[in-house]
């Protein structure tokens, strides 16, 4: 203990990065269920080879969490948090290989202060094993072109594969080592290597259950991640409102100090490239050619384009190995400082709920509504139940409840996944349904007084019952409206 407590003594950066996950792991028991939390947990229920909206990692990784630790919460969020630790020590190995000591510790750090590891230790989303993933290719792939290991080209391979497994946005993978090839005078040789092309292969090959599932599926993931974006940036709208708020996101994911240096150092590279012909080093064109196609690229669509703010956040691996090299002590101090006032306010907002979130994108509610449904249903028997926000509420009901709760395909309309769990909705012909619907802007207790319009070219009748009101440490914080309907009927 001694030599440990030395070590930490000794070791300023490795004490700061335990401080920053000892922190995250003693706040997961407080965190609630997210919706994104039980809808990928319903991936791991239903296993596929992929899945509508995103392939299925995430959901294989909960499956086995869950298994292992029983299904709660907990056990959901901690799997997040462990992929998101090995991302950490994965990204430590990985920035040893550009940063002398001092700037490799700076760099560790500025990574666990930010708020986006803190996101994925404690939400489940695509996002979380893409950025391990992610982050072992660029490891491989350093090791396959700067050390001239081979054995690094398939294991790249494998690794650029899993991380497509994870979320298409992998893509940027071997595009950001195409531009690297591209624009280094010294390694473009490699184009004409047996090698690189047997990685590329091999990624292609562990990515095959993604490309099946939507060959059995009339490639409808692929046309669901691409078609409706296509069209939006197509009508070419200048939206200064998405602009500010891509920058706000980022300033609250890396923390205002990081997105700066981030800002700093790509304006002074891509200035010295397109002014003065000037190419970084091998090693620095690396980092920039996985970092520049992914931040620079999705922010030059900000202007046209609501871009979410977990797109960037691969860019932000090297892209931070980058700002360890400009960094300087005091400007560290400084994000140190804002991180941990910021984490001290997240916390005090997850344990207290100080100020209520009008969104359903929210940890608090989920189980207290799943009990009062039940409670429901006991009320009027023979019922199931649906609601129609995608995925969300159906979703975290489908987590705490025993009984099978269905989406807004009950009702005829698109519900993502909820699409392909094989249900036959002509089962519950001549059932009685609960629709539950949410109120996010929670103003009163008053009733809706209306409904959806499609319940009626469903069901027989439709009655509105009393709200559900949930409260939250003693304050009314949640409303959602129920409407008892008869008789369904599925439309082919």
């Amino acid at each position: 203990m001694n030599k440990f407590s030395s070590f930490l003594k000794n070791n300023k950066a490795i004490s700061l990065v335990l401080g920053f996950q000892l922190f995250r792991l003693l706040l997961l028991p407080f965190m609630g269920l997210m919706p994104q939390d039980a809808y990928y947990y319903l991936y791991g229920q239903n296993l596929s080879l992929s899945y509508f909206d995103h392939p299925g990692m995430i959901g294989y990784i909960l499956r086995i969490f869950t298994d292992v630790f029983g299904t709660s919460i907990f056990a959901v969020k901690f799997a997040d948090f462990v992929i998101t630790s090995l991302t950490i020590l994965s990204f430590y190995k990985l920035a040893s290989y550009f940063l002398s000591k001092q700037k490799l510790q700076r760099a560790i750090i500025l990574l666990a202060s930010t708020i986006f590891v803190s996101i994925l230790s404690f939400n489940s989303t695509p996002d979380v094993p893409l950025l391990l993933f992610w982050t072992l290719s660029l490891i491989c792939l350093y090791k396959a072109i700067f050390e001239d290991k081979k054995i690094f080209w398939l294991l790249g391979g494998i690794a650029m594969g899993l991380a497509f497994n994870s979320k298409y946005t992998a893509l940027l993978l071997q595009i950001g080592l195409f531009a690297f090839l591209i624009f280094s005078n010294k390694y473009r040789k490699l184009f004409l290597s047996p090698w690189l092309w047997i990685s590329l292969i091999i990624s292609i090959a562990v990515t095959f259950p993604v490309w099946y599932w939507n060959y059995q599926n009339e490639f409808a993931s692929f046309a669901f991640q691409s078609s409706e974006r296509t069209s939006s940036i197509s009508e070419f709208k200048i939206s200064p409102k998405n602009f500010f708020g891509a920058i706000g996101h980022q300033m609250f994911l890396l923390l205002p100090v990081l997105f700066l240096i981030f800002i700093t150092f790509t304006y002074k590279y891509v200035k010295r490239a397109l002014l003065k012909f000037k190419i970084p080093q091998a090693k620095t064109l690396f980092l920039l050619a996985f970092f520049i196609p992914t931040f620079v690229g999705f922010f030059t669509l900000t202007p046209i384009y609501w871009v979410k703010l977990n797109w960037m956040m691969p860019s932000y691996i090297t892209g931070i190995i980058l700002a360890g090299m400009f960094i300087n002590k005091k400007l560290l101090k400084t994000q140190i400082i804002i991180s941990i006032v910021f984490h001290v306010l997240v916390s005090l907002q997850v344990i207290f709920y100080l100020a209520p979130i009008k969104s359903d994108d929210t940890w608090v509610g989920w189980e207290e509504l799943a009990l009062e449904t039940e409670k429901l249903q006991e009320k009027h028997p023979n019922t199931f139940v649906f609601s129609n926000d995608n995925y969300k509420t159906s979703a975290c009901l489908n987590f705490f409840m025993d009984d099978k709760v269905y989406a807004q395909n009950i009702i005829g309309l698109p519900a993502l996944h909820f699409d392909y769990l094989g249900d036959d909705l002509s089962t519950l012909n001549t059932k009685n349904a609960l629709f539950i619907d949410s109120d996010k802007r929670f103003k009163n207790k008053d009733p809706k007084d209306d409904y959806h319009p499609l319940l009626n070219n469903h069901f027989e009748n439709v009655t509105e019952l009393e709200p559900i009101i949930i409260k939250i440490n003693g304050k009314e914080s949640r409303k959602f409206w129920v409407f008892y309907c008869t008789n369904y009927q599925a439309k082919k």
